[in-house]
């Protein structure tokens, strides 16, 4: 169940590639602006990881035709980029980025608001980034898996948002995803698995203004809310140490 455990070896070399990560969003950050296709997002990342010896884990994974996923306002996740997306004033967009670099991967989104927003989007994307936060803060060795669900719930309820049950945070490491799954909401099954020192993972809460529930496009992937409301998604690349947790996908200068 808890597939991946790492050695302190592998946890420097996954720094490195969260850098990269958190370097690439630096990279792509000022161009994410109205007036420019998510096509265009797509092709900056590309450029970024090939020039940096690094490449995406996305692309190609179970079919999945770009570098990243662009997520733009009812779109849940796995939106995927194209020429025909323009961004727009108060549009919200995630940009959700996994790269593999010597043979590890790190994963993380961040949300983007473009022009002015409306002041319900704009607390849906600061809730979901609290909530993210404050999931981060109560890991640590012996913790109950299900404390990230649970204190997710506690951030986002009063907001009377909810939290998508359809896609959940993972473990990883030399694979993009392995075991275990991380809830967003609480779950008694999760009271009994703790964290250990080692333990890589992703928390990655997706949280809407209406209903949980997604459906589908034709395209395969792209997961929308089923009455078109808004959706916020922010994620970070974690690991357990002996005495608390070490975000992977922030710079190393940070």
């Amino acid at each position: 169940m808890l597939s991946s455990v790492y050695a302190p070896k592998d946890f420097k070399r996954l720094r490195v590639v969260g850098d990269l990560v958190a370097r690439c969003f630096d990279y792509i950050t000022p161009h994410i602006q109205a007036g420019i296709s998510t096509g265009e997002i797509d092709r900056l990342v590309a450029e970024f990881l090939r020039a940096n010896g690094a490449r995406s884990s996305d692309l190609g994974y179970q079919g999945y035709p770009k570098s990243i996923c662009t997520s733009v306002n009812d779109v849940i996740v796995h939106g995927i980029p194209s020429d025909e997306v323009i961004l727009k004033d108060g549009d919200i967009v995630n940009v959700d980025l996994t790269a593999e670099y010597k043979g590890f991967h790190g994963d993380a989104s961040r949300m983007f608001m473009i022009g002015n927003v409306s002041p319900r989007a704009r607390e849906l994307v600061q809730t979901c980034q609290d909530a993210l936060n404050s999931a981060i803060a109560v890991c640590g060795p012996g913790v109950p898996l299900s404390e990230i669900g649970k204190t997710i719930e506690a951030v986002v309820k009063p907001h009377g948002f909810s939290i998508s049950r359809d896609f959940v945070g993972h473990g990883i490491g030399k694979v993009m995803h392995d075991d275990p799954q991380i809830f967003h909401f609480y779950d008694k099954m999760w009271d009994k698995v703790k964290m250990v020192p080692g333990l890589v993972f992703t928390i990655e809460p997706m949280i809407n203004t209406g209903r949980p529930e997604c459906k589908i496009d034709a395209d395969g992937w792209t997961a929308r809310t089923v009455d078109g409301g808004l959706s916020a998604q922010w994620e970070h690349t974690l690991g357990i140490t002996e005495d608390g947790v070490i975000i992977f996908t922030e710079k190393m200068d940070a």
